[in-house]
């Protein structure tokens, strides 16, 4: 069973709540997390806060150039899809009602891309929130942890027949099935993004794979956990 080296680095820029560079295989991601004093307007009663995320490909991050989507004048259809996930996942495992009046701003910035970018952002991105909610504490600016538990994200696939675990692009680009699979720490799903790329798979196959993302995300727990110095 492969799976790719992953590094998180901590405080990675001086300025966000929280950051890390993630690193995982040739894929780098930075994310960082802000904190605005202020509440969508959906957000009623003032009972609560909200998490938001966003997310880019930066022009050097693949080959050719990835064009920057501010020139396109919208974000595509894909992104938007990967913004909506970080945020799920996010939200899925803090208690909003804790940081309530403020907004938190998860960014997810792609330096180099070799597949899973979206999996490495949420891994990454709830090492930010961590500090992020640590920050608020010290400032006075919330009581308690919001975050419930940690959440990590990771890839599966069929490539070539095999079971694989942790797709580079290499084997994302000739997979027969593709899967992303976002787990909490108590290992609850959050969420299964899953596709039969050349034919449909079977119900035992989706269930092999479960089993290997589990195995991978158990591991990122841990790598969280040991970066966060926490038991």
């Amino acid at each position: 069973m492969k799976k790719r080296d992953t590094k998180i680095s901590r405080n990675y820029l001086l300025h966000p709540a929280g950051s890390v560079l993630i690193e995982t295989g040739n894929t780098k991601v930075i994310c960082s997390v802000s904190i605005e004093e202020a509440v969508p307007f959906f957000i009623k009663g003032g009972e609560q806060g909200w998490l938001t995320a966003e997310y880019s490909m930066l022009p050097g991050s693949t080959n050719p150039r990835n064009r920057r989507e501010v020139n396109k004048g919208k974000v595509s259809g894909r992104t938007a899809e990967i913004q909506r996930l970080i945020g799920r996942s996010l939200r899925a495992v803090v208690d909003m009602s804790k940081f309530a009046g403020y907004t938190i701003q998860i960014d997810c910035d792609v330096l180099q891309a070799d597949g899973g970018t979206r999996t490495a952002a949420i891994t990454g991105s709830c090492v930010a929130l961590y500090d992020a909610f640590q920050y608020m504490l010290k400032a006075e600016m919330i009581t308690e942890t919001p975050l419930k538990e940690l959440v990590a994200a990771i890839s599966v696939g069929i490539v070539n027949n095999e079971f694989t675990l942790d797709l580079d692009y290499s084997e994302d680009f000739k997979a027969e099935v593709d899967m992303n699979i976002v787990m909490t720490e108590s290992m609850k799903l959050v969420e299964i993004q899953g596709t039969a790329e050349v034919e449909a798979f079977t119900r035992e196959q989706l269930d092999r794979l479960l089993d290997l993302a589990e195995t991978g995300i158990r591991d990122l727990i841990i790598c969280q956990k040991e970066v966060l110095n926490i038991k």
